[in-house]
């Protein structure tokens, strides 16, 4: 098994592509302590603010793009998120008066606000500060993680919280690890804990040919989706090199160079797997 080195600062990424999402918000410079508005989650810190997403959840979305992550996945598409301190810093204040200025066209288009990242229980006291102020405006909200901060989150969190879109990576434990560098173990007690409140869920599972596209992972994916009950569709998303650049940008080796996406054969056969368990999948 590949054990990651240990981790170091990345550089910045440039904006120098329409892959990169990041939108200049301007500096949010408070008066009072930045730290002390960081751990409080009065502020924190996003890679961009993007509108008109319908890849994000249901409808059409606002996605805000938090920094950070504990996770090094071997295909992630966003690796210029993983530094918390690449992102701008942004207030509660601030992000919800963005969100405020499409409230009305994402009721229309029965939308919402998904908070990406990174990941963002990093920075969970600011996330779901944010969500609060969206479902103040009345806006559907959900969050797209990996789960495995899920502890960190309240009860109280959860309530301002519609519908989780959770990555699950792999099912065996090793390969979770070699994958992600993290074992799947916390992303499963997430996954639980919200099945017991009647949390709805999209389970989210990149398809990677020769990486996570062994049987008895999506197998073990689904036996898991469907014995939670809260899972209202699995999303297969198809491996894609669109993020290349940024591991070249960013002088970072990016081990699946010559990897391929899979065939159309081979994302049904997975979608398959899933419904066989009676679940949806797309």
């Amino acid at each position: 098994m590949t054990e990651l080195p240990p981790s170091r600062p990345e550089p910045t990424l440039e904006a120098k592509s329409p892959f990169d999402l990041r939108v200049d918000l301007g500096k949010d410079v408070p008066e009072t302590d930045v730290r002390t508005a960081l751990a409080q989650g009065d502020m924190g810190f996003l890679h961009s603010f993007t509108t008109g997403s319908a890849v994000d959840g249901p409808g059409m979305r606002v996605v805000a793009w938090t920094t950070g992550c504990m996770w090094r996945c071997q295909y992630c598409h966003n690796p210029d998120t993983w530094t918390m301190r690449n992102g701008i810093p942004v207030s509660v204040t601030r992000a919800v008066e963005q969100l405020g200025k499409y409230r009305h066209g994402l009721k229309v288009m029965s939308g919402g606000m998904t908070i990406s990242g990174g990941e963002p229980l990093m920075q969970h006291k600011f996330v779901f500060k944010v969500l609060e102020g969206a479902k103040r405006l009345g806006i559907h909200t959900a969050i797209e993680t990996n789960g495995y901060l899920g502890a960190e989150v309240s009860d109280a969190n959860l309530a301002n919280l519609d519908l989780v879109l959770l990555g699950i990576k792999s099912w065996d434990p090793e390969r979770h690890k070699d994958l992600t560098g993290r074992y799947i173990g916390p992303t499963l007690d997430f996954a639980r804990r919200l099945a017991a409140v009647g949390k709805p869920i999209w389970v989210r599972f990149v398809l990677v040919p020769g990486l996570t596209d062994h049987a008895d992972d999506i197998a073990g994916i689904a036996r898991f989706a469907a014995g939670l009950g809260n899972v209202q569709r699995v999303e297969v998303l198809p491996f894609h090199q669109m993020g290349r650049f940024k591991w070249h940008q960013l002088g970072m080796r990016y081990r699946l160079e010559e990897a391929a996406p899979p065939t159309p054969e081979a994302q049904e056969l997975a979608c398959a797997v899933f419904r066989a368990e009676g679940l949806e999948a797309y």
